[in-house]
């Protein structure tokens, strides 16, 4: 069996490609990590290079061992809600152990595998059509809220940005994400050129840190339980029924990913890295710029942890700095990917599950609720308690 997997390790390794596409679609998903790891920093005081070392660590562990580009992105309630309620360094950490242990949890027990089974395929669609279209939304208002229609980052920008990658959609010699982020490091120089001024070499290494009981009580309530769900269902189950709609040589099962969840947070948390998860937004968005394979993945883990060893107080500087609109299109075009997985959907039955659990997500703004209330939904019309007649075309 450890020969077996170690023969799948080279042969994922074999299998990497580094080409402007590849390097291209391993920024599909900064429109995501960005804004969440700057909020993180500047408000919540999370070290930004333990946060970039860790991620870039398990950008590269995560390549090897899925061979797809597998994201790793910050778990999106736990960032939010540190944002919005000001948690502490220690209460994020904390959230992020709780929940990695819950998660591995269900992945070394396999118990992953029976939640699989028993979710429907509709409710799953459901799940990646509603979070395709927050993220949509979250990056259209990202854009938006720059409130001014001119200047280095504004309106204007965006729809600029968004034209551009428009043209470059389908087309793989110049890939669209790439083009709009050098453009982004271009217009952030335009309006603050003063920021080369403050780049400086400082090395920085990750140290343990400690979260106390009361920070896992607080992070357990606020953070830690409404996270656990949505890890649960994009992070695990609706990654792996992406996975297999773009990669069927290699799909990532439910069990691997969620062991793979589990041990990042379990092993990165006690040393200040960030909460962190794999996606379906942010492998829709890494796939639809270019990338593969997980050369891809490894290639941005490289960067990430040269930055954070040595350009961690700068690269704060430096994204703290760069223009909103332009990140704001990167998320839109990586929440349109998403939602487009959900287009396979055929039966009335399946559709109207699949929008009324997408419907509940954006409504309420909890991925729980919606999958609540699809799940329930599909099991009426499975055990024949709700029907939906088929409706004969009048023409």
């Amino acid at each position: 069996m450890l020969k077996n997997y170690i023969g799948e390790l080279k042969e994922n390794i074999q299998g990497f490609r580094y080409n402007r596409t590849e390097i291209a679609g391993s920024l599909g998903d900064m429109g995501t990590f960005i804004p969440l790891l700057v909020g993180m920093v500047t408000v919540c005081g999370l070290d930004v290079a333990s946060a970039l070392i860790f991620a870039g660590i398990f950008n590269i562990v995560t390549g090897i061992s899925f061979g797809i580009p597998m994201p790793v992105q910050p778990m999106k309630v736990i960032a939010t809600v540190a944002i919005a309620e000001g948690l502490t360094q220690h209460q994020i950490l904390a959230a992020g152990i709780v929940t990695g242990a819950i998660i591995f949890l269900l992945g070394i027990t396999n118990l992953i595998q029976g939640l699989n089974r028993a979710i429907p395929f509709s409710v799953v669609r459901g799940l990646q059509l509603g979070l395709g279209m927050r993220l949509l939304m979250d990056g259209i208002n990202m854009v938006t809220s720059t409130h001014r229609f001119l200047g280095y980052d504004s309106i204007s920008v965006g729809i600029t940005c968004a034209l551009l990658v428009l043209l470059l959609f389908f087309h793989t010699r110049f890939p669209g994400a790439l083009v709009v982020f050098i453009l982004g490091l271009c217009l952030l120089l335009a309006e603050s050129p003063g920021v080369l001024a403050t780049l400086r070499l400082e090395m920085s290494l990750p140290s343990l840190t400690l979260p106390s009981t009361e920070d896992f009580t607080v992070a357990t309530f606020k953070a830690a339980i409404p996270q656990i769900p949505l890890t649960t269902l994009n992070s695990v189950i609706a990654v792996c029924a992406l996975s297999r709609n773009l990669f069927p040589n290699k799909v990532a099962s439910p069990r691997k990913v969620a062991t793979s969840v589990g041990l990042m947070n379990l092993v990165g948390c006690w040393f200040g890295a960030m909460p962190m998860c794999h996606g379906a937004g942010g492998l829709a968005g890494q796939y639809r710029f270019g990338a593969r394979t997980g050369g891809s993945v490894a290639f941005l883990g490289g960067a990430k942890i040269l930055v954070g060893l040595f350009f961690g107080a700068w690269a704060l500087e430096l994204l703290s700095h760069y223009p909103r609109s332009v990140l704001g299109v990167l998320l839109t075009f990586a929440g349109l990917e998403l939602a487009l997985t959900s287009r396979d959907i055929r039966t009335r039955t399946d559709s109207f599950v699949m929008l009324l659990t997408a419907a509940t997500i954006l409504a309420l703004k909890s991925t729980a609720l919606g999958f609540i209330v699809g799940l329930t939904m599909a099991y009426l019309f499975l055990f024949g308690v709700l029907k939906i007649e088929k409706v004969e075309d009048a023409s």
